[in-house]
């Protein structure tokens, strides 16, 4: 290690993203406990419309306290861009275990420019250009988002959610993806009305097949999100 980087981690010791406990000696990420003990996904769930495959390594609570869904809203909105480089491996090992056969592209679900200059970074490009770096797929924007919308974890339903994201995505101008087998990243899957929304926009533009990943999703009917050994 770098004689800066010794002391960068003296004044700022490194924290687990999950928990937010400062990280010992060995551990790399994030905190042993959480890598025991949070709710791994077993396998793909639910896809969205348009998706062939929805894939992601964790699950999360909407509601109550939940390490993952802290760790998430940390990366989101306290300014925590360096999360995405663990939150990315995780999503990278995720798709290299779940999803078979080639990927000719990885993009992302876009902010709107206001919103991405408001807090300075893009976090779903971010996660998604880790995953490119750690799987050597190529990376590049596909959408755009042209007009502003609530927040979709401040939405109750599934009605109001897709109604929100409802036309507010569109492909690049001259873009052509026919063929192409595209994976299309975010941060986390609830209902999929986003996740829909884009791969429709996707699909338009000639692409074969669209995966989702996400760093988490909600879980689904029947699912126990009980803290337990990871799986994957």
């Amino acid at each position: 290690m770098k004689p800066f980087q010794v002391l960068l981690n003296l004044l700022y010791p490194p924290k687990c993203p999950f928990c937010a406990r400062i990280l010992e000696r060995g551990e790399d990420g994030m905190c042993s406990l959480c890598r025991e003990e949070l709710p791994w996904t077993d396998g793909p769930g639910r896809p969205a419309e348009g998706c062939e495959l929805c894939l992601a390594p964790l699950y999360y609570r909407d509601e109550g306290e939940d390490r993952v869904r802290s760790g998430v809203r940390r990366y989101k909105f306290e300014g925590r861009a360096s999360y995405a480089k663990l939150f990315g491996e995780l999503m990278a090992q995720c798709l290299a275990g779940r999803r078979e056969g080639p990927v000719d592209l990885i993009t992302w679900v876009p902010l709107h420019p206001e919103r991405k200059t408001r807090r300075g970074y893009d976090q779903a490009e971010l996660l998604a250009r880790r995953v490119g770096e750690l799987s050597g797929i190529p990376v590049s924007p596909t959408l755009e988002k042209i007009r502003t919308t609530g927040v979709q974890s401040h939405l109750s339903s599934a009605t109001e959610r897709r109604a929100n994201v409802k036309g507010a995505y569109r492909a690049l101008p001259g873009l052509d993806l026919t063929g192409k087998r595209v994976v299309l990243v975010d941060d986390v899957f609830t209902t999929g009305s986003t996740m829909t929304e884009c791969a429709a926009c996707l699909r338009a533009a000639g692409a074969e097949a669209v995966t989702g990943l996400t760093l988490a999703r909600a879980g689904e009917r029947g699912v126990e999100l009980k803290y337990r050994k990871q799986g994957n």
